[in-house]
């Protein structure tokens, strides 16, 4: 029996890990604090900070996986290359993670290696070099630490006057300890997307998902849809795009490439994550014929994956925390026709934090605008809290 080491149990982690014990492997499920989603439902659970790499190695030392599965950003990577070294299969490769931890390195890899069309960027460590950069790039301008998760530091800056609220919101949203921040021009696009990539093994084809659109508030996933318009000739570019990039890093497994759509029609890469992305949940909602997480396991272990379908029309919609739970309510969403929800499990509840999603979904033809409010009305009676409130 394959013997798997998570390293992050967040939703995304949970569900890979019901596919993996699905499928008969063995999980064990690493975090920061305990009762996490995916150990709820892993074989074993280790608690410890994945920045601490004497404590990565000691566990993975004690478990001797097969295979390392990264769920987060915030791990001591250098770490994962030795593991990979010794004969360990990290997802989707060292090499991946490693460039993909912050995002300086995966922006540059694009930008000034590959070629890949993106916005302007500089980034700046000092308050000064933040001023500086900013002057280059112009207003409006975004703002993100180098490496953060779910939005965290991430705000969009009108003027000058805001620079030093920014600089400090970003370096206090920095995860681990790269204490940069990354100043981005500000693109007036039409619209954001997801394309979800597949890597394989045995020189089977890189294979995509329909595109997937969504929306952030903050830098935060709060609606996703499945299918996602688009013209054939952005689709290509962005498949180019997402090959180019995923080949240069290399390994196995599921990617969440995001673009941006500008409003001539072109494209321009964003972000890439090189793991199941929090828009993709929409494909629990029967949208293609296996699930992000279905795919990543099987690219990760080596399995056919014979051809991704879409069989439904389908959005999902996030459920945030009012600040305290006494019980969900589920029952509205259930009470209507091909609706489901997903509470996550997460032990604590601080106001404005991801509890749960609201998948619906239509035959294929089905308006997606129609889909995407009925996921946002049907979200906000679980906790009584609007998809796109304000968090604190």
């Amino acid at each position: 029996m394959k013997k798997i080491l998570l390293l992050g149990s967040g939703e995304l982690g949970k569900e890979f890990v019901i596919a993996a014990k699905r499928a008969g492997l063995y999980v064990i499920a690493c975090d920061r604090y305990d009762n996490a989603p995916a150990m709820q439902v892993a074989d074993e659970r280790e608690v410890f900070s994945m920045l601490d790499g004497d404590a990565l190695d000691s566990v993975i030392r004690k478990h001797q996986p097969d295979i390392i599965v990264p769920e987060i950003e915030a791990i001591r990577t250098e770490r994962l290359i030795e593991a990979e070294k010794s004969g360990i299969q990290v997802v989707p490769s060292a090499r991946a993670v490693n460039f993909t931890m912050n995002r300086q390195a995966i922006r540059d890899l694009a930008s000034r290696e590959l070629g890949v069309p993106t916005a302007k960027y500089q980034y700046a460590k000092t308050i000064e070099e933040f001023r500086a950069a900013a002057k280059e790039i112009g207003f409006p301008c975004v703002v993100k630490p180098l490496m953060s998760s779910s939005g965290h530091g991430q705000s969009y800056v009108h003027n000058a006057e805001e620079l030093e609220q920014a600089f400090k919101d970003a370096m206090e949203g920095s995860r681990g300890d790269v204490k940069e921040v990354i100043i981005e021009e500000f693109i007036e696009f039409e619209s954001e997307f997801t394309l979800l990539t597949v890597t394989q093994q045995h020189g089977w084809p890189t294979i995509f998902c329909p595109p997937i659109g969504h929306i952030q508030k903050g830098g935060d996933y709060r609606e996703s849809w499945q299918p996602y318009k688009i013209s054939d000739a952005a689709l290509k570019q962005a498949q180019e795009m997402a090959d180019k990039v995923t080949r240069s890093l290399t390994g196995y497994g599921i990617w969440g490439v995001e673009f941006f759509l500008k409003k001539d029609g072109n494209v321009l890469f964003s972000e890439l994550s090189p793991r199941p992305h929090d828009t993709g949940m929409v494909t629990l909602g029967h949208t293609t014929n296996l699930s992000e997480f279905e795919l990543h396991l099987r690219a990760v272990m080596g399995w056919p994956i014979h051809d991704i379908r879409l069989e439904h029309a389908g959005a999902s919609a996030v459920v945030l925390s009012p600040g305290e739970i006494k019980e969900y309510n589920v029952n509205d969403v259930l009470n209507e026709e091909c609706s489901r929800v997903r509470i996550f499990g997460k032990p604590t509840a601080p106001f404005g934090r991801r509890m749960g999603v609201v998948l619906c979904y239509g035959d294929v033809t089905a308006d997606t605008d129609q889909l995407r409010d009925k996921a946002k009305r049907l979200a906000t009676t679980v906790l009584g809290t609007d998809p796109y409130m304000k968090k604190h």
